[in-house]
Order: structure tokens, then sequence, then C-alpha cells
């Protein structure tokens, strides 16, 4: 099979046929790139290509290299492999080399012991490991207590996608009560990677592990897309190692991503959350954390919510002048401590992020004295001298000790807070409100084209008289949407570098830009058939995500199955059942980014 040049990391249409190619305008430029990409790649050199199938055979029945069950009988016949083990076996050689692609069919493959790192490629050559398409996402269930499904220890050019990582017991490693058993049918982590570079992981499902869906340090130049990260026993993301170095470089890139429900466990039967802690139980319980680290961040079109600790912490960020954090079109809520906090360089924009630090109080057997940690401030700033943070266009909400905290850093610190909304809630302490802005960076503060309701104190910069009229102002069920009428609208200073919104519609809309995340009127970038009542929001913070989200729509909505759902496979003893929604009820809206990662990972 010819083997694609890796120049922009991505593989050519004709090699991942199946691949979803997202509506979006810069999904455009990458498809007509990539197309020529194929093109190009005619006549390259051949790179080995073997076949995993759980009707294969043993190492010493296939040579792998045929997409073909074992006949019976016979050795070293042409067929697939029965399990990624025999390609990456424990011990001995791997029978893959860097460079080639390993293709894995539909079903569930145990997991017992651990794989070797993955071979690295080269930058014209990477190393494939995808899950075939066309079928139900092939499963790779971790057992045994090991400690990773998928290793990534020194491993560069790699590219891993089509595939769900889980393992098949409800524990939670560590936990007091709900904890794992020598021996058991459980992993404690998906995927382990150190000193890795130019990695591309999408479309993977990682969830249900017995304490982290991803533990990688030491990275440079990483793309995320369309990954998810939901209901593993301690944490989505831990990026420290805890010993080597945890610190990471280059362009960490994450977009289309889900992070939820981590520092949960998760049931086989039902796909639940279940026995949720927080680190004075013992857990840890973020969405995503790092030790110190560099590198630029970028993290656009993300869901981070319901984790019992902080949503996304990139508070270890080392300042440098050289490492930066840029967030678009993020919804964070209902995490349990702070939703989003970073330190240095930062760009936040276009983003709903929604303080309801309470969510789990009374709930999933949390301790109440667990709620809100570090006093639940909706977005913590933390400057460390000539910084420049900007805060533009976003929609917060919260009942946490401030709307926008900074602290740190130096009088050479620039501090920008531009045409974003704020609601404030009673102080989950006392009741009392509390302030838009708050703390005691010493750095020059630019404030201007605010509007905040409910809120302590009213610096200049900042309206705080009107009413905002947003579609729903309830803390549960807070939807960012501007209302007919809403103060938010047309009156926002232009800002030239701000052309889209929350949505990825255009601004303005009208004679000027909204206020807030929301650009009201905006098309949203949704087809003209695709009807209003189709197009999820923001709202409520009840347990969310519908496994068929597109059933019964027209335009971009597409019914389609969730990884976790049929993939039964002839493996395993149990099955998780419907990995992507809690049983409970679920709010009738949800954020349209939400919409648009689903389209991307499940579209036909």
């Amino acid at each position: 099979m010819p083997h694609a040049s890796n120049a922009q990391f991505h593989p050519p249409l004709s090699l991942c046929p199946d691949l979803p190619v997202s509506p979006k305008p810069r999904s455009l430029t990458r498809f007509l790139l990539l197309a020529s990409l194929g093109l190009g790649a005619i006549g390259s050199a051949q790179a080995a290509t073997y076949y995993v199938r759980t009707d294969g055979g043993s190492a010493a029945q296939c040579t792998g290299r045929s997409d073909a069950a074992y006949p019976g009988s016979g050795s070293a016949q042409a067929c697939a492999w029965n399990s990624p083990l025999v390609a990456l076996p424990a011990s001995g050689a791997a029978r893959i080399a860097g460079g080639d692609t390993l293709y894995i069919g539909s079903g569930t493959y145990q997991i017992g012991s651990a794989m070797q790192p993955v071979p690295s490629g080269s930058t014209s050559n990477r190393t494939r490991i995808l899950g075939r398409t066309g079928g139900s996402v092939p499963k790779l269930a971790g057992i045994n207590g090991i400690h990773r499904v998928i290793d990534l220890t020194n491993s560069s050019n790699v590219e891993i996608g089509h595939l769900e990582v889980t393992d098949l017991s409800d524990c939670v490693y560590g936990h007091p009560s709900a904890g794992c058993q020598s021996g058991g049918a459980w992993a404690r982590g998906g995927l382990y990677a150190s000193n890795s570079r130019n990695v591309w992981l999408h479309d993977m499902n990682f969830h249900g592990l017995g304490a982290r869906g991803i533990q990688a340090g030491g990275l440079t130049d990483w793309t995320l897309e369309r990954v998810k990260l939901n209901r593993n026993g301690t944490a989505g993301w831990v990026g420290d190692l805890g010993s080597g170095s945890s610190s990471n470089s280059g362009n960490i890139v994450m977009r289309d991503i889900e992070i939820g429900w981590n520092g949960c466990g998760e049931r086989v039967a039902t796909g639940e959350a279940w026995a949720c802690w927080g680190q004075q139980s013992g857990g840890y319980g973020d969405g995503l954390g790092t030790a110190a680290t560099g590198g630029h961040w970028l993290i656009e079109d993300a869901y981070i919510h319901h984790n019992t600790s902080d949503g996304l912490d990139l508070l270890y960020m080392d300042g440098g002048n050289d490492s930066s954090v840029t967030l678009r079109r993020v919804y964070a809520v209902a995490n349990a401590g702070n939703q989003v906090k970073v330190t240095g360089n930062a760009l936040i924009e276009n983003s709903v992020i929604v303080g309801h630090c309470t969510f789990f109080k009374g709930k999933y057997t949390m301790q109440d004295s667990e709620s809100c940690r570090a006093y639940g401030a909706t977005l913590l700033l933390n400057l460390t001298g000539n910084d420049t943070v900007t805060v533009r266009h976003n929609t917060l909400a919260g009942e946490g000790d401030a709307q926008i905290v900074h602290t740190g850093g130096q009088s050479s610190d620039r501090i920008n807070i531009l045409n974003n909304i704020a609601v404030g809630f009673p102080y989950f302490v006392n009741g009392q409100a509390r302030p838009f802005n708050a703390g005691n960076a010493p750095g020059t503060k630019s404030i201007s084209g605010n509007l905040a309701w409910n809120v302590s104190s009213c610096p200049s910069g900042v309206s705080c008289s009107q009413n905002p009229k947003l579609t729903n102002m309830s803390l549960a069920a807070f939807d960012a949407e501007p209302l007919a009428g809403s103060p938010a609208i047309d009156t926002a200073p232009r800002i030239a570098a701000v052309t889209t919104d929350f949505l990825d519609g255009a601004r303005p809309v009208g004679v000027a830009n909204d206020i807030g995340a929301y650009e009201y009127g905006s098309d949203a970038g949704v087809p003209p058939e695709d009807p209003p009542s189709n197009r999820m929001r923001t709202g409520g913070n009840a347990p969310p995500l519908p496994s068929n989200p597109g059933s019964g729509n027209k335009g971009r909505l597409r019914a389609a199955p969730v990884p976790g759902n049929g993939s039964t496979g002839t493996a395993a003893p149990a099955q998780r059942a419907t990995p992507d929604e809690q049983p409970a009820s679920r709010p009738q809206a949800l954020t349209a980014l939400v919409r648009r990662m689903y389209d991307a990972i499940f579209a036909n």
C-alpha cells in the first residue's frame, strides 16, 4: 500500500476513506491539501501493512499480512493476527517496524499484558495503528490491572486513531469502597507517553479506566482531534509522569475534544458514572492537568464538564516567553473546582464558562467539602511577569469567589478583559454577591465593553445596571445565548481579530458585534435546511450528550453510533453499554460545538 508523506501530519483521504471531514472552512482547506498529498504519495516507497481481526490467528498461525480469518489449520497462513499483542508483544521483538501500518478490525480485544511501545516512524513515513472504519469501532480492553493499554514511551512520528480504549470492570483504582482487585478485568490507564514527538491521536474514546485516560509528559508537537476522555477513575489527562521530565514543548493542539466525569468510575453494564471522589477522599479528579510545562497549547471546540476537581488546569505552565495557552470555543461547566485556570501568556475567547462548582454536592458519593475547590473561581489567571493575557468575547457565570481572578506576576504584565458577559450567583460559602474580577496581580489592566449582572463590585469598563437577558439565567441550566432585546446585542466595541463567535458563526450581525460569546442572529455555520429546533445550544448541567444526537435531523446532523455501542466482538465476557450518555435526564439543548464534535466523529 502506498505510504503518504507526513508533511502535514495527516493521512491522505485515500488511505483513510471514512475519516470524517468537518464542514468548517479550516477543514475544507485541509481536505484540499490532503487530497494533493494523497496524489503525491502514488509511487512512493512501500510500507508493510498488517491486520488484526477477532477471527485471526496467532503469530505462528498467521503472517498478519492479509485481512482474512485464520482458516482453521496450518501455520504461516496468509491471514490476520488475533490481537494487537501479537504485533507488539510484552516481551521479545515487535512484529511491526517503524513506518508500518496496523489495521485493527471490529470487535473487543482483551489486553492482559503490557504492549511494548509503538515503534517510531519517520517524518515522511509514520507508524500507524488504526481501527478499520465502516463497522463498529474496535475496542481495546485492558485487564489484569495493567498500567497502560497503549504505550508511546520514546515513540515519535506516530498516528493512532479510530479506537475505543477501556477496561471491563466498574472499579476505581485506590477508591476506599470501589477499589480494584488484583488480577481483575481492569486497567489503570489507557495511554502512556513520554519523550514523544509528532504524534496524532484522532477519533478515539478513552473511558472507564480504573485511574486515568491518558498519562503523558515530555511531549513535543502533539495533536489530538475528536478525542474523548470520560469517566476515568482518577483523571482524564494526567501530565505528571512522577519521574523524569514532564515538561512539554512545541505545539500541543487539541480540537473537538470532550473531557467529562473524570474522578468517577463507570458502570460496565450501563455506562453511568458512579463512585465519584475528589482530593479530600484520596482521589484527584482533574479533567486535564499537567506538571510544570512549556509549549504552545491550542485548545478549540472543547467540552469540559462534570470533572470532580478542576476542569482545565494549565496553572503549571512555566510562564516563559516561548509558551502560551489559546482557548477558543471552550464550553466548561459543572466541574467541582475551577472551570479553567492558566498561567502566563494566554488568549481566551468565544467561550462559555459556567462555574457551577456545587454540582456534585449531595450526589455521586462526593463529599460536600470537595465542592468548589480553590474557592471555585470561574476563570483563574496566574501571571509571571512580561505576560499578556487577553479574555475577550466570553460568557461567564458562577458561584465562586469571582468570575475572573487574576493573581501574581509583576507590573510588566498586561491583562485585557474585553467584551465579556459575567453573571454572578450567590457565593457558595455565604450566599453573598461576589465581584466581577478580583486578585492581586499588579500588571496593567485594560477593561472595556463588559456587561455584568449580580456582582458585588463594578469596575470601570463594566456595565452592571442591565440584565443581560440570556436564554436561561439559572445556574443549573445556564444558557448563554442572548434573547431578543438583550443589551448585549450590537453594543460591543469592534475587535478586528474576532470575526466569529462561540458557534463559529460570523461576527458582526447587525451594526456592531455583540458582547459575550454568542453573536445574536449568526448563522453559526448551520446549513439552511437545518431547522432551528435542531440546533444544540448551551444550557443545563444535567448529564449530557445523547448517544445519537443527530437522529431524525436534517443537514449535518446524522444518526450514527457512538463508539462503544454494538461492538460486541468475540473475546470479552462483558461489554460496556452506551458509554457516552448518563441514563438520567438530559437537557433539551446543548452547545453547538458539541454537535460539531459529534458531526466530525460520526458523520458518514
